[in-house]
């Protein structure tokens, strides 16, 4: 994909901002557009500024914020990190996500260390002092030609005022030919008049200048593509040039965003105003990609049984991941979403397969746990993830091994039959933030069975966020009945990977596997399933 090199001499950056309304799609934005820079040779890596209070997103309710992202060195972050591993087909670490809660704890400490001689401690300079060193550390270790800011919030938001001081600073310091302001806004239709408005970009571009930076480029959102006209009036008004008005209309799939911006030319132009030479982007692959994706004639239905399925960006990666699995195989698929509390059988006799995703908590459990049994009775392809894995065991145990009052002690303090248990190393720890097992950790995998099969490796690595595990008293009464662990970690101690053998396609997995699946690398686990729900549909029994 890549074609040519880049030529210049220092790290540039895309600074994203947005306007008027939160859940524009900066993500998407800032994702697209390294993409397409990256295509054409460019070193780019990306940065996400979050403005709350809390160190990191892993303590946060999906509802508040959407999927916890889980990093290889264990950090938990915003989602939109899984948009530019996506996009970018790279792997981040926890220093590309910054929070209003990392900048002042590192302030704080650094005061009550005597760091600053005895100064009184103010936001301006220290707290964007911190800010700039924070970027500055991402573009050294990444020694990308680029780096792509997206600065979460809105222009205006209180929250939001030291990173966009911090950002009008680097542009002080580096210079207009290394610092570009991409501003996203929202440019709506009133349905009375029934055209495009632009006050509300008007309003917007007039906040941010207001705090002292003007945008290069203005990216409006929309339903539909920006017409002519309002592409002039958005130039005359915001001070930007006709060809720096980039179009962003809703489209079909996220992955269409990235050809939506190169038809208008917006990478050619930011590496024209950051006067950086490259060569040509080739983007074969990824129209190949975008055409099994929506137009394929094979279709398969997958249904999610979740605990958040309300807000779909919860499980953002987990569709992401089947639909990856999908177009690789030349079919398109769709997720069928279903809140576990509300689940029964029913449910699922219209679709190819299942998936059972992360959770935490009692709620919903047994929900989960009834739409397993249907899978393992009914020959319906399953794919259990973390939560998922554990509710599988939990599941096998009652209804095979007999084994009334099976539970996890994380639902159930003293269960009968604690199959699921806490960790040892989690016993007693106070704190819930970053104390779970996280990141990326080796698994060894048994030759001969499912998962070998599918990884075609005997050690793998996946990514973890989880603080149970299967109960090691009950392991060799599972497999004696026909539950295989077929991946471990190195040691023997942890069951990473199970299986059922003379099912059409059960398999699950105490890592996530979601998190490093790419549009055009998927996943294994998730490629077994897609497969396993395009052949023939075996005939269904009673559970």
């Amino acid at each position: 994909m890549l074609a040519g090199t880049a030529n210049h001499t220092m790290t540039k950056y895309l600074i994203v901002t947005g306007g008027v309304l939160s859940g524009l799609g900066k993500g998407i934005t800032s994702a697209s557009i390294g993409f397409l820079l990256k295509a054409r040779g460019i070193r780019v890596t990306a940065l996400k500024i979050d403005p709350y209070l809390n160190c990191d997103a892993g303590t946060m309710n999906p509802y508040q914020h959407g999927e916890v992202f889980v990093l290889d060195d264990g950090g938990e972050v915003d989602m939109d990190l899984g948009s530019y591993e996506r996009f970018l087909v790279t792997d981040l670490s926890s220093d590309h996500n910054l929070t209003t809660g990392k900048i002042y704890q590192r302030v704080i400490e650094k005061e009550r260390k005597g760091h600053y001689l005895g100064e009184t401690v103010q936001i301006i300079p220290h707290a964007t002092d911190e800010i700039k060193q924070a970027i500055q550390k991402v573009a050294d270790r990444s020694k990308a030609d680029i780096v792509i800011v997206e600065l979460g919030g809105t222009v205006g938001d209180i929250e939001s005022m030291p990173f966009l001081e911090a950002a009008r600073q680097l542009h002080q310091e580096f210079g207009h030919e290394n610092v570009v302001f991409i501003h996203t806004t929202l440019v709506p239709v009133v349905s009375v008049v029934g055209e495009q408005k632009t006050k509300p970009t008007q309003h917007s571009v007039k906040e941010l200048r207001a705090i002292g930076i003007q945008p290069d480029v203005i990216v409006g959102r929309g339903d539909e593509p920006l017409d002519p006209g309002i592409k002039k009036k958005i130039a005359l008004f915001c001070d930007v040039p006709l060809e720096a008005v980039v179009s962003a209309p809703s489209a079909e799939s996220v992955y269409q965003v990235p050809l939506i911006f190169e038809e208008q030319g917006l990478p050619d132009y930011l590496l024209g105003r950051l006067k950086i030479k490259s060569g040509k982007a080739d983007l074969t692959e990824w129209e190949s990609f975008l055409e099994n994706l929506l137009h394929s004639n094979s279709k398969i239905r997958v249904a999610l049984v979740g605990k958040y399925t309300e807000l779909t960006d919860s499980y953002v990666s987990y569709a992401e991941a089947v639909r990856h699995a999908a177009a690789s195989l030349n079919s398109r698929a769709e997720i069928k979403w279903i809140e576990a509390d509300e689940y029964h059988d029913e449910l699922l006799e219209d679709v190819d397969g299942l998936i059972v995703p992360v959770g935490f908590g009692h709620r919903g459990a047994e929900g989960k746990i009834k739409s397993i049994r249907f899978a393992r009775a009914n020959g319906l392809p399953f794919l259990g993830i973390c939560y998922g894995f554990q509710l599988s065991t939990i599941e096998f145990a009652r209804h095979i091994l007999g084994l009334e009052g099976a539970n996890s002690t994380e639902f159930e303090p003293h269960p009968k039959h604690p199959v699921i248990s806490l960790m040892p190393e989690q016993e007693g720890i106070p704190n819930l933030g970053a104390t779970m097992r996280l990141g990326a950790y080796p698994v060894v995998i048994e030759r001969g069975t499912l998962a070998h099969q599918l990884y075609g490796a005997t050690e793998i690595s996946e990514r973890h966020r989880h603080r149970y595990e299967v109960n090691p008293k009950y392991i060799k009464p599972l497999e004696d009945a026909g539950f295989i662990f077929s991946g471990k970690s190195p040691d023997g101690r942890r069951m990473e990977i199970a299986e059922i053998p003379d099912h059409p396609f059960f398999i699950a997995s105490q890592f996530h596997p979601e998190f490093k699946s790419r549009p055009t690398k998927p996943r294994p686990l998730f490629l077994g399933l897609v497969q396993a729900c395009l052949a023939p549909t075996p005939s269904k029994s009673s559970s």
